[in-house]
């Protein structure tokens, strides 16, 4: 019989199969297995179950019993956020403190602060390694979580609900540049049930433009430009998601070879991008930084085949990289490196295209989800015979994480 406790449990915190078992290091069939009652999970498993299920040994052992009157898990006090584990840490650890010398179970010093840690983790998207953010975002996730069964006020739990839309669409981002599908989708839906639960549009917009870019990555093309679409009706005029969303859904009819199309949108970005203020944040991932719709512009033109791809593409990285440090390039400067080495292959300039294209690939800031754009480089070079094309290649393999190949 299957273990529907557990299950349950898993559901009601947001996981997938697949999200749980990267969580727990383990497979995904083997989740399946331990919730089908095939197998038990190991002693050295469990400690992590607890963590990520939040619960005790003796509450796991009542979810994994295999009988219809499974006994019910217990769970903590509503006004108490338990954090002690391998997953608390000191900032979490002064937050907490923080909440609890408070009148409120909530309180507003709190709010304040989870609002400062999200801004302070969008900001450092663009140049961590997505991994180490993933796991600050899920510590923070948590921590909202438990702040929603808290005694609190109305204005209160609307506050938690938006923090709480940030922090998994963050994690959803993160997700798709590590290549994790079904974890991103199921943060995003989280993400798209808060956000309407607040009627905070902004964020639902936000939703629908990270699902298109989720899509594009794989192929969805059309897909990608419905939910573009949709995102631009949700956002607020002038908003940095109208403006991501309308560059997304140029980049999906470049992907379609539809090329009216995509001189529209890359027109209306430009038009958009005219009209708004630098950003205290540019760098903050929620916040469009006029100098993207460069990056943008490079990106949609390579895959359109216009050579004025290779223009933008210089641009950005004579304006953001370090020549000699490629460890040191923003995320930015290696996507534009294999813009210009794309169009420098339709231009035949190949030798240059592959010298580009390694240096994006070494420079270690190409994220999970951007790989195949740096195949189609390695595939060009491969098939013009080129000597660089075995160099190539072995960087490229040496990139990809195990799990890829």
């Amino acid at each position: 019989m299957r273990r529907e406790n557990f299950a349950k449990r898993r559901k009601a915190l947001g996981f997938s199969q697949e999200s749980l078992a990267q969580a727990v290091e383990v497979d995904r069939s083997t989740v399946g297995r331990w919730e089908n009652g095939e197998t038990e999970p190991q002693p050295w498993h469990r400690p992590a179950l607890c963590r990520e299920l939040r619960v005790t040994a003796e509450a796991l052992d009542a979810l994994l019993m295999i009988s219809s009157k499974a006994a019910l898990v217990p769970v903590a006090p509503t006004t108490r956020i338990i954090l002690a584990g391998p997953e608390s840490d000191d900032e979490l650890d002064a937050m907490e403190l923080a909440r609890r010398v408070t009148a409120s179970d909530v309180g507003s010093e709190t709010l304040l602060r989870l609002e400062l840690a999200f801004h302070d983790l969008a900001r450092k998207y663009p140049s961590s390694p997505p991994q180490d953010l993933l796991e600050r975002v899920r510590k923070y996730a948590r921590y909202v979580a438990g702040l929603l069964d808290a005694k609190k006020t109305l204005s209160e739990h609307r506050q938690l609900l938006v923090l709480g839309g940030w922090f998994s669409l963050l994690g959803a981002t993160l997700h798709i540049d590590l290549n994790q599908q079904d974890a991103a989708t199921a943060r995003l839906r989280t993400a798209a049930t808060l956000a309407r639960d607040a009627e905070h549009a902004e964020i639902q917009a936000w939703c629908h433009e990270t699902d298109a870019w989720r899509v594009l990555t794989d192929g969805e093309y059309s897909k990608a430009v419905e939910l573009s679409k949709a995102a631009q009706a949700l956002a607020p005029r002038g908003s940095s998601i109208e403006i991501q969303a309308t560059a997304q859904e140029g980049r999906a009819y470049a992907r379609l070879n539809q090329p009216k199309e995509t001189y529209g949108a890359i027109a209306r970005v430009h038009g958009l991008v005219s009209q708004m203020k630098q950003p205290d944040s540019p760098e903050h991932h929620f916040q469009y930084d006029p100098a993207k719709s460069t990056a943008y512009t490079a990106t949609t033109l390579a895959w359109v085949g216009d050579p004025a791809a290779e223009t933008y593409a210089r641009e950005v990285i004579a304006e953001l990289g370090a020549p000699d440090d490629v460890s040191r390039w923003p995320r930015r400067v290696a996507s534009a490196n294999i813009d210009l080495a794309l169009s420098l292959v339709a231009s035949d300039h190949l030798d240059e295209a592959a010298s580009a294209a390694q240096r994006a690939i070494l420079s270690g800031r190409i994220v999970p989800s951007n790989h195949w754009r740096a195949l189609e480089v390695v595939r060009a070079v491969e098939t013009r015979k080129l000597s660089e094309a075995k160099d190539l290649r072995e960087a490229y393999e040496a990139m990809r994480p195990a799990l890829e190949r």
